[in-house]
């Protein structure tokens, strides 16, 4: 029995993931929730488990491709048979007699294949003008494999942009040759070709260096699509992005596109928090087995806040502002290769070590590729923390479809007024992001304000 396998949604606002690598070839066994390929998006890199044990029988989309969640990406023989049938298949072609007398016969097919140059479509003559060539690292790869010159072909996409349709076109025909090493190199700025008699016997020289801020011919691998290699110029190199990093990117312009973005900046005296923590961490580590961080202060302040002010608890449906009842938090974890929000579910339901024991496994699976795809969707709110890396405060991007995201800031000894007197106390400044469309200032403020005062005023035990 075949079982497809599937692009699986890893997020509400994710509709295509990437496959990054395949863990398995076709033919191998596999078991059931073995690791089989990992997937990237901009919310998590993971490895995804087959749906069931068998022998992979088939690859359909390959490393380095973005489809569409739900599409089928392989498949899998449940029963083992696809490899079982391919030996006894195989058996007859060595049994069978050879045909001498057909082999006069095969005479006439050189004949046959002749034609075959004759249908390769004529490339277009290459454009007059300097323009820039527009096509994916994908595109760019089976041309440079096939020798195909990217100047002489004529796209079929939006706006002229050749598409991998019109490469696989002329790999059926016969496909081109580059002529010149400009053509392999990976910069995508093609010049007007010379009149054939002007045309030099050897390849030009490579182009000169252009420093990084120069905004030299080097820069145009910077197009909408990054090449796979690194690219060496002189003083400094060119990374591409990766996957993860790419989706990053779109969705926060995304988020900025959308969303009019307000920020208010608000100061917590955490001296109480800060000494109750330090009483009780190797007591409350020693007890649950787990360490004990600021971070669930701030989340059950948090839902204190959700709680007096739910429009921030919130999403917009189109001109309708969808006010959530549960409290799902959403915590952005930074990994080395970019970051991911896995979200604490039903936040408002959990005690101090309730919302610390799900961080901690959250985190770790996080950056070990092991979390679920229902483990980064449906939150409600977000807190991000640069302060953990010494950062004074920050104003973050809106997490989609979130109205509001918190961001922490340092705690840090800082010397203050209070009645008058000079005392050193323990601050964080805490910053507030929020969509203009559904909160105003108001809101904001008196959300920050709920935010303070329960830290401020903590008096739930911790142990």
């Amino acid at each position: 029995m075949a079982v497809d396998i599937v692009m699986p949604q890893m997020g509400e606002s994710i509709f295509e993931g990437t496959i990054t690598k395949w863990l398995k070839k076709p033919g191998d066994k596999v078991e059931r929730d073995e690791p089989l390929f990992e997937i990237s998006t901009d919310k998590v890199d993971a490895e995804i488990p087959s749906p069931s044990a068998g022998v992979l029988k088939e690859i359909k989309v390959g490393e380095g491709q973005t489809v569409p969640i739900q599409t089928i990406v392989g498949v899998i023989d449940a029963a083992g048979a696809g490899v079982a049938a391919a030996a006894p298949a195989a058996a007859p072609a060595k049994t069978a007699p050879p045909a001498p007398a057909k082999t006069p016969a095969a005479a006439p097919a050189p004949p046959i294949a002749k034609p075959a140059p004759a249908a390769v479509p004529p490339a277009p003559s290459a454009p007059a003008t300097s323009e820039r060539i527009h096509s994916s690292p994908l595109v760019r790869r089976m041309a440079k494999e096939h020798g195909i010159d990217l100047s002489a072909v004529q796209g079929t996409g939006a706006g002229g942009r050749i598409s991998k349709q019109d490469i696989e076109a002329l790999i059926a025909g016969g496909g081109q040759q580059a002529t010149s090493h400009e053509e392999e190199e990976e910069v995508y700025e093609a010049p007007p070709p010379p009149p054939a008699a002007a045309r030099p016997s050897a390849p030009p020289p490579p182009p000169p260096a252009a420093s990084p801020t120069s905004g030299g011919q080097a820069h145009v691998a910077f197009e909408t699509a990054v090449p796979r290699e690194k690219l060496y110029f002189g003083d400094y190199e060119v990374q591409p992005m990766s996957v993860m990093r790419q989706r990053i990117g779109e969705h926060m312009v995304a988020s900025k596109r959308v969303s009019p973005h307000v920020y208010s900046v608000d100061e917590i005296d955490m001296t109480k928090i800060a000494s109750l923590r330090a009483k009780s961490k190797d007591e409350f580590e020693k007890r649950n087995g787990t360490k004990l961080t600021f971070m669930p202060f701030f989340v059950k302040a948090a839902v204190a806040g959700l709680r007096a002010f739910p429009t921030l608890n919130a999403s917009l449906d189109g001109t309708n502002v969808v006010i959530h009842k549960e409290i799902n938090i959403g915590i952005a974890v930074a990994l080395d290769w970019g970051l991911l929000v896995p979200v604490v579910k039903n936040a408002d339901e959990k005690n101090i070590l309730g919302i610390q024991r799900t961080m901690n496994d959250l985190a770790e699976r996080a950056r070990s590729k092991k979390l679920k795809p229902e483990e980064v969707q449906e939150s409600t709110f977000s807190i991000t923390n640069p302060g953990v890396f010494g950062g004074l405060f920050g104003l973050p991007v809106i997490s989609q479809p979130n109205v509001g995201i918190l961001g922490l800031g340092a705690i840090e000894k800082r010397p203050v007024v209070i009645n008058d007197s000079i005392a050193i106390r323990s601050m964080c400044y805490v910053t507030l992001s929020y969509d203009h469309r559904v909160v105003d200032g108001a809101i904001a403020h008196q959300f920050l304000h709920k935010v303070k005062e329960t830290l401020e005023n903590w008096s739930e035990p911790l142990l």
